[in-house]
């Protein structure tokens, strides 16, 4: 479709003067295109085991590990703030890990234990759960690895049988993040035999593999772990055309929603999933997006609350429906003044 601006001839100077829709604060809030509201925004939260612990996460200034009973506490304050949604990721203790990944889908693990506390204080919030073996991973992988390989059919097994134990755990929405070949199929397949029709499928379906997640696999405990990279399963930063061809395969096989991660070195994608597709599209602001905000602004190189706004309008202006950020809390509290 031929856009409007592009093809409505607009009166002539000094008739025509669009400096007159910016002349204040009001009138550009009047006919501004793109909005956010904390509604379009998800809040990841860290978990660890043992009780009233915080603990600060280097390299995500201002994120923090908590126990249980803090992030139930953290997850009521967003909520009050109208966030709608949070994420958990686990940091599981290294005794917890393994090469089979076998703790990832036992009933009384940390996750499903952090699931499980915060529907239950907290009904109405919506509780995203991570689908992926890293954090169970002794090798720091997100799929099984067989002789120096991640193997993809015995990676989607497991997978599987840790979906259906989140689901059980009570999660609403299940965020498949490993990027092996097929799965969305078999979960959708597992979770219907279940008799768990209802839960939801936001598919990591354009995950490259980038270099702005190091805070975050600091933050779940893999980065010492991971044993060479995710280039045999996640997307190569130079291929666009192959992003689409995942989005469609996954809602295909029955995703309700898709994933496009990092953001914004990926708005073309973004904006192209949406176009494409229609689906419900979000974005992640990944760990070292954030960072290098949080970075820039401690070293008095921009305006943090203002670049961060910018960029979640960004993110809304490419086409997203929703956007996880560690600053969801922040964001909503400026939203709100």
């Amino acid at each position: 479709m031929k856009d409007l601006a592009m093809s409505f001839h607009y009166a002539d100077f000094p008739t025509y003067r669009p400096r007159r829709r910016r002349r204040t604060a009001a009138i550009r809030d009047l006919v501004r295109e793109t909005v956010v509201t904390p509604r379009d925004l998800v809040l990841p939260i860290f978990v660890i085991d043992g009780e009233s612990i915080e603990q600060p996460i280097h390299g995500l200034p201002g994120v923090s590990r908590w126990t249980i009973d803090g992030a139930v506490t953290l997850a009521r304050g967003a909520q009050a703030l109208g966030i709608p949604a949070i994420i958990v990721f686990p940091c599981v203790a290294e005794a917890g890990k393994s090469i089979d990944c076998s703790e990832a889908w036992r009933p009384a693990n940390l996750a499903n234990r952090a699931i499980a506390e915060l529907k239950d204080r907290l009904p109405d919030l919506c509780v995203m759960a991570d689908v992926a073996l890293d954090p169970y991973n002794t090798l720091g992988h997100d799929g099984i690895v067989r002789d120096g390989v991640v193997v993809n059919d015995e990676s989607v097994d497991a997978l599987v049988r840790q979906s259906l134990s989140l689901a059980q755990a009570g999660a609403d929405i299940l965020g498949p993040s490993d990027m092996m070949d097929g799965r969305i199929g078999r979960i959708r397949q597992a979770l219907d035999g279940e008799g768990r029709q209802d839960t939801l499928l936001l598919s990591y379906a354009a995950k490259y593999a980038s270099a702005y997640y190091g805070p975050f696999r600091n933050a779940v405990g893999t980065s010492q772990a991971l044993t060479g990279d995710k280039t045999t399963y996640q997307l190569d930063i130079g291929n666009a055309n192959e992003a689409l061809e995942m989005v469609g395969r996954d809602l295909r096989e029955g995703a309700d929603m898709v994933m496009v991660k990092p953001g914004t070195p990926y708005l073309d994608i973004c904006r192209r999933v949406k176009t494409r597709f229609g689906a419900p599209t979000f974005a992640y602001q990944v760990s070292g997006e954030y960072a290098m905000i949080r970075a820039a602004a401690a070293n008095g190189w921009l305006e943090e609350d203002l670049a961060l706004m910018e960029t979640m309008i960004a993110f809304k202006r490419a086409g997203c429906d929703g956007i996880l950020t560690y600053a969801a809390t922040r964001l909503a509290q400026l939203l709100a003044q």
